[in-house]
Parts: C-alpha cells; structure tokens; sequence
C-alpha cells in the first residue's frame, strides 16, 4: 500500500476493495464498491466515504460556473464558448452541458446507495453504531447539500432517497406515472427534517480513522460541517423560527475553538507586529505607502488561498477539498481563469470591479485591496480571477469559510432582531461596536468582548474586528429601515468578500426569494450587461422579472 492511502484508513483497503493502490481523491466509490460484499467492516465504509467526495469533486466547475456567471460578479472573456455565453444570458439551450442534472445525481445515487448499505452493516453488526453514526451523518449532509444545489439552480426537481442502481433506473423512475418532481418549498423541508434528525450532528472526532494527514493535507476539512448545512437550509426557509435556529446553529461554529480560543472562525484583524495574519494589512509605520500591501503567500489577506495548511489556515477555513497534478479529477478552475495555464473563459465584470473601486480602506486608499490586489490582477491588460491561481500544484475547490459562515450568522441575526449584532460583524466587530462588555441578547447573541488587566479578563470575542475591520475599510451606515439596510450590507460585502467562489447567484436568489422581489435579482444582473454593452441586458431583465426564470429547465 503507497504512503498516500496506507495512513489515511490504517489499511482501509488492504483487501479486493482496491486492486491498485491509487492517490486519496483518485478512488471512485463506483469503482470500489461494486457489491455489497465490500461492506464488511469500518475499514469498507471509509473507502465509501472517500469514494464519495471524489465523485463529489467533479461537480466543482458546473457548480462554481452556475453560481458565478449567472450572477453578476463574473462575465465571459472572447475565449468563452456559446455555452458559457448561454448560461450568461439566461438562455440556456437544450444539451448545454453546465445545466445538465446527471453529474448531480450521479453523486447523490451513491449517496443513497452508501446509506444503504450503511444500514445493513449496523443491522449485521459489521459496524459499531459509534462508527455508522458519524459516517452516516456525513454522506447524509453532502447529499443534502447536493439537493440544496439542484433547488438553487432547478427549482422542481426529483427527491430521491431510494437507492437505486444508476442513473437509467432513476430516468425509469422520473418516466412513470407515479412520479412527481418537488417544489424547491417542499425540498427545503424534507431537507431540514433530515438534517435535524442525524444520529451525529458534529465534526468527525479526531481519533476517527478519516481524520489524519496524507501527503501533506489535514482530511479534518475535507468533510462538510453538518451545522453549516443545517444553519443554511433554516436561512433558505426562512419561516417561524427558522431564522433564531439558523443563528444557533451558526453560532455553534463559530465558536468551534471553545473558551479561550481568539481567532479560530473568530475574523480577527491585522497583527501590527509582524503581519503574520488573513487580513488585509500594511507593514507597519507605512500604512500610508501603497507599497507597503503585505501581498504574498504566506501573510495577509491573499494568504487565504495560497498559504500552507497551518494554524492561520485553520482559523479560516471550515470545508475545502485539494487538487494536485497527482489527483484525479484534474482542477478544472486553471483552465477556466488563468491565461497562462489556461483558456481564460471567465473574468471578473466591470461591476464587481466598480464594487471593489467604491470602497475606502482607513488610509483613504479609494479601494477595496480584497478586489484589485487579491482576488483579481490585470494581467496582459486583461482582469484575471485569482483566488485559484495562488498555490501551483495545490490548488483547492473552496467550498465555506469563516467569513461566509460570520456573514451567515449577520444575515440570521438580524431577522432574528438582533440587527445590532449583526451589523457589528458586517462593519468593525463586536468590541468597536458594543466596547469591552459581555454583549448577552440571550443565546446564541452572547459575545464576550471584555478585555482587562487587573482583573485579568480576556472575553472570546474581544480581537473580532468584522468583516470590513479585517479588510481595513470604514463601516458602510445603515439607513432608515434598518432591517433591509443591514441585509443589503450584508449582501454587499458577501460580493466585496466571497466573489468567485461559488456563491453569488445562491446569494441573490435567496435575498429575492425572501423579499418576493424580482427586481432584486433581475437589476444586479441588468447592471452588469448594461456596463459590459451587452446588446442582451434589457431581454435579460425582463425574463428574470418572472420568479418562474430564475430556474433551469430540468431536462435530462
């Protein structure tokens, strides 16, 4: 067995399971588990697992293609293909392979046929109920998740939960007369009942044997977070207490680190010192000096997609998964932003562009460093996307962050009617905003921001500096009716922070869902046509002016 699979599964597949021994996200669960005979232990079942993210893994490109370039932070370059042109303008034809819903349900069939098979090896007693538990959570959440995605882009779609063998019976099932697609509605709640009735609803424990490090990656942040998961579907459903639920289950995250843990999810601002930090930052006693951008791999801002995995990179990422030249499949994000290793199809638009451009940072710099210095660079005159391109060799899909799930929880909190907290995390954190004093609104609104020396008080919260106080920016103000002003800044900083990874068009569609306005969506994508001259802007709008466009036709 290579030194790449033989410490991940302590010999996971020392019998038939594997007839080669391949790299981590090169197996295939199709390919290792033909027969239920391969469920005969843990060992099996991890294999099933890993199996899953892999083929979990090709679903990368169409995902970050759906949610970008349908929204309004990304646009085509000359070298784009009529099938990215069409998922641009709306106007997705029949066979465009973005809009194609087998490489969805090709993973959530294994899904379903792991959970199967899951439960025959508890019923067999092949597995602890400990060791089913924490598997069975997991394969459950990503396929909540990968239905979740099917909602966003499709609207109605089949909710299959049976397993089946491929996709041709799913198609004999979808043919019968008996068969109905759901409505996104009811697939939000069939989701939550799942979700909130999981035999496990944490983190893999460390001493499971899919936790460890192979070829220098941690596995601990290869697995979706099931409170994550759960917190999103509340914030999608968004009815009764949904909101107050979403918060607690963000919150539970957001503390991941315990009592006495500073900075794990926690958004900290700039280390003055020695710049060691994921904020935006300048060396200091040259904070003045344009020059002075701490821009590299290893500190500062643009360091949260290039850094190595260390204790920073903890702090901010909660859920990614690895490329690498020696990894099936291969990263398909070169071949879609870089123009040197690529074919350069996407780029960033003029209106994220102007986004960045109508920032202040505290030195009155008349940018947003996020947007211009890190997450895109011109290039040969061009705008080049960046957030893929900084790690040669061990490019990641970036799947959740700490600033999603803080922006997350703002977004909960304030329909919850907790709006000042919310816009504490949004604008400067919870200290500049509240002082030093244990904030309590009850849970899950209790943040410990006290800092003392005599008595000695270090409160959990007290280094939070916000979104915009990590990205050295002044507050954005909130305007009359509060409760829409904050979740517009909220959005807003969702597209100055997360833009190009993978987020945008869920973002939108969600907010307009909510608010039953059409026109909330429909003129983010008007503006960015109108700026580009794109001779489609006014058709665009009008078609998106109809809730029933904002969806895919199904069409398999």
């Amino acid at each position: 067995m290579t030194r790449i699979l033989r410490p991940l599964i302590m010999g996971l597949i020392l019998t038939s399971a594997l007839a080669s021994c391949k790299k981590l996200i090169d197996v295939d669960a199709k390919e290792v588990l033909e027969s239920q005979n391969m469920y005969k232990n843990v060992f099996d079942a991890d294999a099933a697992v890993i199996g899953l993210y892999g083929k979990f893994l090709k679903l990368a490109e169409q995902q970050v293609v759906l949610n970008e370039l349908r929204a309004d932070l990304l646009t085509t370059t000359a070298n784009a293909d009529d099938e990215l042109r069409q998922i641009e303008h709306h106007n997705a034809q029949p066979g465009n392979r973005y809009t194609d819903p087998k490489p969805y349900y090709d993973v959530l069939l294994n899904c379903n046929d792991i959970l199967r098979n899951f439960d025959r090896m508890l019923r067999d007693k092949k597995i602890l109920e400990a060791d089913y538990n924490v598997r069975y959570a997991d394969v459950a959440t990503i396929r909540s998740w990968v239905y979740l995605q099917l909602g966003i882009q499709f609207g109605r779609v089949p909710y299959i939960t049976s397993s089946l063998p491929n996709l041709d019976a799913l198609k004999q099932v979808m043919a019968s007369a008996e068969y109905q697609p759901v409505s996104f509605d009811n697939l939000l709640d069939s989701l939550i009942a799942v979700q909130e009735h999981l035999p496990f609803q944490s983190s893999y424990p460390a001493a499971t044997s899919l936790i460890t490090t192979v070829d220098g990656y941690a596995t601990t942040k290869f697995f979706i977070n099931k409170q994550v998961m759960l917190g999103q579907l509340y914030l999608w459903r968004g009815k009764g207490q949904d909101y107050h639920n979403a918060a607690v289950a963000f919150k539970s995250v957001m503390e991941t680190g315990g009592t006495g843990n500073f900075f794990t999810y926690r958004i900290t601002g700039a280390s003055k010192a020695d710049n060691n930090d994921i904020a935006v930052s300048y060396i200091r006693y040259q904070e003045e000096n344009e020059n002075s951008l701490v821009n590299n791999n290893n500190q500062g801002w643009r360091s949260i997609f290039a850094r190595a995995e260390d204790k920073l990179f903890g702090y901010e990422w909660i859920w990614y998964l690895p490329y690498n030249t020696l990894f099936r499949p291969e990263n398909p994000f070169r071949k879609l932003f870089s123009s040197s290793q690529g074919s350069y199809l996407l780029k960033p638009s003029q209106e994220a562009i102007d986004n960045w451009n109508g920032q202040t940072q505290k030195n009155n710099f008349p940018y947003d460093a996020r947007g211009p210095k890190f997450s895109y660079n011109i290039i040969n005159g061009q705008p080049e996307v960046m957030k893929y391109q900084y790690a040669p060799g061990t490019e990641k899909w970036f799947l959740y962050r700490a600033a999603a799930l803080n922006l997350d929880f703002a977004e909960a909190a304030n329909r919850d009617g907790h709006p000042a907290i919310a816009d504490a995390i949004v604008n400067q954190g919870i200290q500049p905003a509240f002082g030093k004093i244990l904030v309590n609104e009850g849970d899950p609104y209790i943040f410990d921001a006290r800092k003392s020396d005599n008595p000695s008080i270090a409160g959990d919260w007290y280094l939070n500096a916000g979104l915009r106080g990590r990205a050295s920016l002044y507050s954005v103000p909130v305007m009359t009716d509060s409760l829409l002003s904050i979740e517009d800044n909220t959005l807003n900083e969702r597209a100055l922070e997360l833009a190009f990874e993978g987020a945008r068009w869920s973002d939108l569609l969600r907010i307009a869902r909510r608010r039953n306005d059409p026109g909330y969506l429909a003129n983010r994508i008007y503006a960015k046509l109108v700026k580009q001259n794109d001779p489609n802007a006014a058709a665009v709008k009008a078609k998106l002016m109809n809730p029933d466009n904002w969806y895919l036709p199904f069409q398999w």
